[in-house]
């Protein structure tokens, strides 16, 4: 729902305590989240030495450069801009998790994702 939650489930804290101890296989962010936004996720995810090394796909409607640069800067795995319908939403975030699941391979540049 939102930054502060998605930080406490990442970093078994409050509510998220009691889940297992293992780690996400990729994490989804969100720029755009209310108490804490996700560059500020981003950054506290790659300050920690276990989470640091999860792939991050960033899912915004920013087309800002200073958002995508700072993302690429963090780590960030890859930069997706959220297409404008529900229906092609879905449909891309199917085909990163398609992506992540069966083609994506570890490199040092992060891959920019931009729905036509």
């Amino acid at each position: 729902r939102d930054g502060a939650e998605a930080l406490d489930y990442l970093f078994r804290r409050g509510t998220f305590a009691d889940r297992g101890i293992e780690s996400p296989a990729v994490v989804m962010l969100d720029l755009q989240m209310p108490k804490v936004n996700g560059i500020q996720v981003l950054e506290q995810m790659k300050a920690d030495k276990v989470l640091m090394n999860i792939p991050v796909v960033v899912l915004t409607s920013s087309r800002e450069s200073k958002d995508l640069d700072r993302c690429i800067e963090l780590g960030v795995s890859a930069y997706m801009v959220k297409p404008v319908t529900f229906i092609d939403f879905v449909e891309a975030t199917r085909n990163v998790g398609r992506y992540w699941a069966l083609v994506h391979k570890p490199v040092n540049n992060p891959t920019l994702l931009e729905h036509a």
